[in-house]
């Protein structure tokens, strides 16, 4: 059984930096592709960044485009995802995604929340001007 655990959320001010960690389990086939999402109170859940299973390509949307950035370290089975220049608009829930070992080819990353099947419980980051 896939499992995906979120941790290294925060309050931080705004231009602060906070790494997230994602602690992935069960996947025992094919790699999947990743990615971290987002949801603020009363917003649909948005895509921040996506990783190939062979993390040769990534995707972040313009709203994050250099300065969030997405990692991954298959021998330590985690996901990372470094947020520097935090924006108070960037305050929100993180999740963890992860799709179906199947899915994705070796060089896609999936952009839409549809396109995950597993997904962490979440990790609240906080950012104040």
């Amino acid at each position: 059984q896939v499992q995906l655990v979120e941790s290294g959320g925060g309050s931080v001010q705004a231009g602060g930096s906070l790494k997230l960690s994602c602690a992935v389990s069960g996947y025992t086939a094919s790699r999947p592709c990743m990615g971290w999402f987002r949801q603020a109170p009363g917003k649909e859940r948005e895509a921040v960044a996506g990783i190939s299973p062979s993390s040769m390509t990534t995707y972040y949307p313009g709203s994050v485009k250099g300065r969030f950035t997405i990692s991954q370290d298959n021998a330590k089975n985690t996901l990372y995802l470094q947020m520097n220049s935090l924006k108070p608009e960037d305050t929100a829930m993180y999740y963890c995604a992860g799709s179906r070992p199947d899915y994705c080819g070796y060089h896609y990353v999936g952009r839409k929340a549809s396109e995950y099947t597993y997904w962490g419980q979440g990790t609240q980051v906080t950012v104040s001007s």
